[in-house]
């Protein structure tokens, strides 16, 4: 009996967008064999034609949602662009995102058990491409301001606020969404993350062939710089760039305590295809 390995059970899950015990239960009855299990699923549940390995679910939708002091952001993916706008596609990221944000649940697999993982199976099979849940996440605590933001369904950001009002979490969200800074405040810079660019800016600046002292002006204003670039409060607000982020909100009375910033396929890898090849390997061309 062949060795039914997690790495295969999660390809035939990707390629047929059916649940895990039922790939598995598959690849069981096919002895490991990954095509005999894609056409048994199919004679047994009208399975449509089983997706290529490799295709990637990069595409989809951010939703958020806020209530009170809570915010919500979370992303469902589909394969292309096409379901992304489908309504039955929608609906089902709309579903998710609600149940989601009631249950305060970010654990992505504790959401999905049950009736949400029935409803991505059936969908699966209705629009024929695979839909996935990828992960979501949740900004606030008691007596907090919270905003959330949507740009063209492809960037969301949550934002949490000490003070001020939604209307200032808004526009610090649509902030976000525009120039994506990395942190809050140059003192939430991570160590590494700044030794490395360090690095990286005196090995450029020695380059310059000028004194000692003078490179290592150049390396602080370098810094300097780059920690200006990156975190939020000293950006200047995309609304009005001769006020900083920071002094926006201060002159509100705010403190901005945390943002998540979600951007569709962010991070993934898509398996880079030659179209035109594609075709004619279908059209029995390329022979």
């Amino acid at each position: 009996m062949a060795n039914i390995t997690a790495s295969l059970v999660k390809e035939l899950r990707e390629r047929t967008g059916l649940g895990m015990m039922e790939c598995k239960k598959a690849l069981v009855e096919s002895d490991g064999d990954i095509e005999v299990a894609i056409d048994n699923l199919r004679k047994a549940s009208g399975l449509k034609a089983a997706k290529k390995a490799g295709r990637t679910a990069a595409e989809g939708v951010v939703l958020t949602r806020a209530e009170g002091s809570k915010a919500m952001v979370i992303e469902v993916n589909s394969e292309t662009d096409f379901v992304a706008r489908d309504e039955n596609f929608l609906g089902f990221a709309n579903t998710v995102a609600d149940k989601a944000f009631a249950e305060d649940q970010s654990d992505i697999a504790a959401l999905m058990e049950g009736d949400l993982e029935t409803a991505r199976e059936a969908l699966v099979q209705k629009i024929g491409e695979n839909i996935s849940v990828r992960r979501a996440a949740f900004v606030g605590s008691e007596g907090s301001t919270v905003a959330g933001y949507i740009h063209g369904g492809r960037i969301a950001v949550i934002v949490e606020l000490k003070g001020g009002s939604e209307e200032l979490g808004k526009d610090i969200a649509m902030h976000i969404a525009a120039v994506n800074p990395q942190y809050i405040a140059p003192e939430n810079v991570p160590a590494d993350v700044l030794e490395r660019e360090k690095e990286v800016v005196t090995a450029q600046s020695e380059g310059s062939g000028k004194p000692a002292e003078i490179i290592e002006k150049m390396v602080q204003g370098r810094i300097k710089k780059f920690l200006a670039e990156i975190s939020l409060v000293e950006q200047p607000f995309v609304k009005d760039p001769d006020v900083k982020v920071g002094a926006l909100a201060k002159k509100a009375d705010a403190e901005i305590l945390n943002f998540v910033r979600y951007e569709v396929g962010d991070g993934i890898e898509v398996e880079e295809t030659d179209f035109a090849a594609e075709v004619a390997a279908a059209a029995g061309l390329d022979k």
